[in-house]
Order: structure tokens, then sequence, then C-alpha cells
């Protein structure tokens, strides 16, 4: 039952993240032809973004991101596992009504410091507790992308001011060359 619970969390939460998935592909045509067109492709992003939510790897240090033109599907992000690459591709690949998949998503390179990084990255943003309430799902809404040494926040946060927070908790931990504070303010929630 609590593994139930952790996957709807991780739906849930990881709902919010992919935000970024083509806006264009959402804008309603004029027509009832084009009503018909813009509900199919709704209906895949839904999907497309369901399938990816999924994904039994995918965590806060993983981002994944896809457009839809018509029934063809770019995959983008990082991932720190090859394996979520190909999971990926193949989930969307799944999907009744898509006729192709670009898979542009960037395996990171392994490194040990990086993955330090990583865990010393999540206490400082994580261990916050303005920034905590983020992290209360099975899927946090702050992705923390490391690579070499270079640090990239994604994801959807509450206010400007929780979007600043965490960069400056993510700019104090030692051994970060940089940070590119890449969160998106919902004004939604």
């Amino acid at each position: 039952m609590l593994k139930n619970r952790t996957r709807f969390g991780t739906v849930v939460a990881a709902l919010s993240l992919l935000i970024a998935a083509d806006i264009t592909a959402l804008s309603v045509p004029r027509g009832d032809e084009g009503q018909r067109e813009t509900k199919s492709n709704q209906n895949l992003v839904r999907e497309v973004r369901h399938q990816l939510l999924l994904l039994p790897y995918y965590s806060v240090f993983d981002n994944l991101a896809f457009k839809v033109d018509g029934d063809h599907v770019t995959l983008e992000g990082q991932v720190t596992r090859p394996t979520l690459k190909s999971d990926a591709e193949a989930a969307v690949k799944s999907i009744e009504g898509v006729s192709g998949v670009t898979n542009n998503i960037e395996v990171l390179p392994p490194s040990p410091m990086d993955d330090q990084l990583r865990r010393a990255l999540y206490r400082a943003i994580y261990g916050d507790p303005v920034l905590s309430k983020y992290g209360w799902s099975s899927m946090p809404s702050i992705h923390i992308i490391v690579k070499n040494g270079h640090v990239s926040l994604e994801g959807v946060v509450d206010s400007e001011a929780d979007k600043n927070l965490a960069g400056l908790r993510a700019n104090s931990v030692p051994n970060v060359f940089e940070v590119k504070n890449n969160l998106v303010v919902n004004s939604n929630r």
C-alpha cells in the first residue's frame, strides 16, 4: 500500500515538473477539425507525460522533458543512468498514436565528485525549512542536475522568493562551479 501511495505521489508531483511540454501544441485552432486534432494532441501530451512519470528510476537528479509535434515526440533532458534514456524512449514508443521518437536525452557522465555534490545539494535545498515542502512527495519538484561541478536547478516552485532561495542554497554548497537556476514559478499554485 505504501508503494502505491508513493507511486501516486510521484505521478502527482511530477505532473507539474513536465510543464515545459510544448505549449504551442496545446493551443486551440479554430474549427471543429482543429478542435478534434487539438484534443487528440492534448491526450497524447498527457499520455507521454504519464508514461515518463512512471519510469522506475526517474529521480530528483534527472530531468525529463518532451515536445510533441503532431504524432512525433522529441525527448530532452539529462539523466544519470543510461538505462533511463532507453527506458524513456521505449515507453514513449509504446504509446498508441506515436509514429516516431527522437531521443535527445543526455546521459550525464559518471563522476564520484558529482555524486557527492548531488547529495550535498539535496541536503542544502531540501534541508531548508522553507524549501522542505517541495520534498514532501516521492518526486520532489526541484530537480538537481550536476554535470562536472556545474549545477542546473529544474522544476516548479510556488514563488519567486522560493526560486531565489533555492539558488542561494545551491550556491552555498562547496565545490560548485556554477548554478543555473531554471526553476519556473507556477502562478496556478
